[in-house]
């Protein structure tokens, strides 16, 4: 049953906080860009790679402001600083709850363990002891506290409520709860399970203030039916009431294991856990720093290869030579049409996630993004206490991607709605306008329409919503249209250069894909002078496409979400390579780290693009 979004309606979400009504509010909302993946020094892989900022710096940074950002002297003065070219609009902290505790014993004086073994390796050798902590903690089967955490590691948890408050109003203090409506923040953490190096991390977000009292962690809950478990009991359905999700990223060195059809027990899993995973896990990342979760490379989409790691755990990169392989449900796009199989069989699809993007850095530093200012993102990539390597990353690493949440205003209340229904999208970095719509009778002159979206709202139903094929007398029209980034204050500004719609579909209980072409072309001759990365070609301002599908069956579920891609543009590694003044024919130039300049697997250009959440039709 559609139900239609009135154009003078008031608010569809519900007002759960104190603070001022927002002076700018619109009905047909509006895009909102933000980071939900964000670690300061109060995780413990950042501050050991000399991260010294924390969650009010990473919020003055998210506004617009110049922070510092390592390397540091003695004193803490930082050497090097950076600014966003533009401020987000929202932001959310979410330090690993893990080792929260480990992290301030180690580096203040004065408190139990910090003169242990394990804290006075990290602090001589920042690198190494990074390496031994995570390979102990993270990626342990059967995680265990440090002896210096004490008996039921009571000196490190209690070390851990410090930095835990501190979050949280640090979160209250940057929240613009006037009627500018600037700004929002929200409370939330990560949780980082890793058994076997296979990554099952979730970021965890509260709606508004109220959270839990210490954050839920993969040491003392090493499972994802342990985490939900934990925020339906001491949240959702507990006394305090808190409001959370739970997103999954890096599905793409996962191993197959984020998205299961069985139990941690090895036994199939039931309605009621699909139902348990829906009531937290709305969204998914689909793409960050350390690469992009969409689609497996090598499928007939070309498009697939798009900042793909090609590994099964990220601890192979170490490993070339083993070339295990990805195993199966590690990319979005497999898992949504398992989702439609799943749904078949419970009754209920366990993996119906919105889509997002965000950037997972380790600096402190939300919403950096833009290739051509690339200072890379920490988490194992810079020895950064004394320095930046040649370069500032791995080179098969990326700057990351930011979520984007259509709301009436932009406060937490109003965000979170739209999160949890999944009115969101995610894109590789660019601030792509998108919007996409299903309906059974839209008009053919839908894009031509001055009040196209309110008559999309009315009729249809936008991206993470479903229809319902009872109401089908024909097939379904989409209406997709997209703006390119004005990219301000100069920045690279990309034309688009088409529209996608991914359609996933099960015939004969079997999963089928296929990517259609609804707008734009892919034989547009653009490209890219890769000496200058001056852009070359045609391409779009914006593009509109009503799109009917030509293969629609209203007997099977099936999913669509669309995809906007631009002209090519030069990678963050051709814009550090020619400001170096690599000439790959004359190996005198290349200077030493930098051969990744001259590495044919890694490419010069990209194409970067927005991916919105699905749409669903009997699922």
């Amino acid at each position: 049953m559609l139900v239609p979004l009135i154009a003078h309606a008031g608010p569809t979400f519900e007002r759960t906080e104190v603070r001022e009504d927002c002076a700018s509010f619109d009905p047909l909302r509006r895009a909102y860009y933000g980071d939900t993946h964000v670690h300061t020094t109060f995780s413990f892989d950042a501050w050991g790679q000399g991260t010294l900022a924390g969650p009010r710096e990473a919020y003055r940074y998210a506004r617009g402001e110049r922070i510092g950002i390592q390397p540091y002297t003695k004193d803490g003065t930082p050497l090097a600083h950076v600014q966003l070219r533009r401020p987000l609009d929202f932001a959310v902290v979410t330090d690993h709850s893990d080792l929260m505790g480990e992290t301030r014993i180690c580096r203040e004086a004065g408190l139990s363990g910090h003169d242990s073994i394990v804290c006075r390796v990290v602090r001589r050798f920042p690198m190494l002891g990074y390496g031994l902590v995570n390979g102990h903690i993270y990626s342990s089967t059967q995680p265990k506290r440090y002896g210096f955490c004490g008996p039921d590691a009571i000196h490190c948890l209690e070390a851990g409520r410090g930095p835990w408050q501190e979050i949280q109003a640090a979160a209250e203090a940057y929240y613009d709860r006037s009627s500018a409506c600037a700004f929002t923040t929200f409370v939330g953490y990560e949780w980082t399970g890793m058994p076997g190096g296979a990554n099952a991390h979730r970021n965890v977000i509260f709606r508004n203030e109220i959270a839990q009292a210490y954050p839920t962690t993969y040491l003392e809950t090493p499972t994802a039916e342990g985490l939900w478990k934990s925020l339906v009991d001491e949240c959702l359905d507990g006394t305090e009431r808190c409001d959370v999700l739970a997103i999954p990223h890096n599905s793409n060195v996962s191993a197959g294991t984020i998205w299961t059809t069985t139990r941690s027990n090895g036994r199939p899993i039931e309605a009621a856990d699909a139902e348990a995973r829906m009531r937290l896990e709305r969204l998914v990342e689909i793409t960050q720093h350390k690469g992009d979760s969409e689609c497996r490379a090598g499928a007939e989409d070309e498009l697939c290869d798009f900042e793909t790691l090609k590994m099964r755990i990220m601890a192979d990169m170490a490993m070339p030579w083993k070339k295990p392989g990805v195993p199966p449900m590690a990319y979005a796009r497999e898992v949504l049409t398992e989702g439609l199989a799943q749904g078949k069989r419970l009754g209920i699809n366990p993996f119906a996630f919105g889509i997002i993007g965000s950037t997972d850095t380790h600096f402190a530093t939300p919403g950096m993004v833009d290739e051509d200012q690339h200072r890379g993102h920490a988490a194992g990539t810079v020895s950064a206490r004394f320095g930046p390597r040649a370069m500032p990353d791995v080179p098969l690493f990326n700057p990351g991607g930011l979520a984007v949440v259509y709301a009436e205003e932009n406060s937490r209340d109003a965000l979170f709605t739209a999160m949890h229904r999944r009115e969101t999208y995610g894109t590789s970095g660019p601030r792509i306008g998108v919007r996409f719509f299903a309906g059974w009778n839209y008009p053919e002159d839908l894009c031509e329409a001055p009040d196209r979206i309110a008559r999309a709202y009315t009729g249809g139903v936008p991206m993470g919503g479903e229809l319902s094929p009872e109401e089908a007398s024909t097939a379904p029209r989409f209406l997709l249209s997209a703006l390119r980034d004005p990219a301000p204050n100069g920045a690279p500004r990309t034309p688009l250069q088409r529209l996608q719609i991914v359609k996933g579909w099960l015939e004969d209980g079997e999963g089928h894909e296929r990517v259609y072409e609804v707008g734009g072309s892919p034989d547009n001759d653009a490209d890219v002078d890769l000496s200058t990365c001056l852009q070359r070609g045609p391409g779009h301002d914006q593009l509109c496409s009503l799109w009917t599908d030509p293969d629609f069956d209203p007997a099977e579920p099936a999913f669509y979400y669309a995809r906007v891609v631009e002209n090519p543009s030069c990678r963050w590694t051709q814009y550090l390579c020619n400001r170096a003044n690599v000439d790959c024919a004359d190996p005198s130039t290349i200077p030493e780290g930098m051969g990744a300049c001259c590495d044919p697997a890694i490419p010069a250009t990209i194409q970067e693009r927005a991916w919105t959440s699905p749409i669903w039709i009997g699922r």
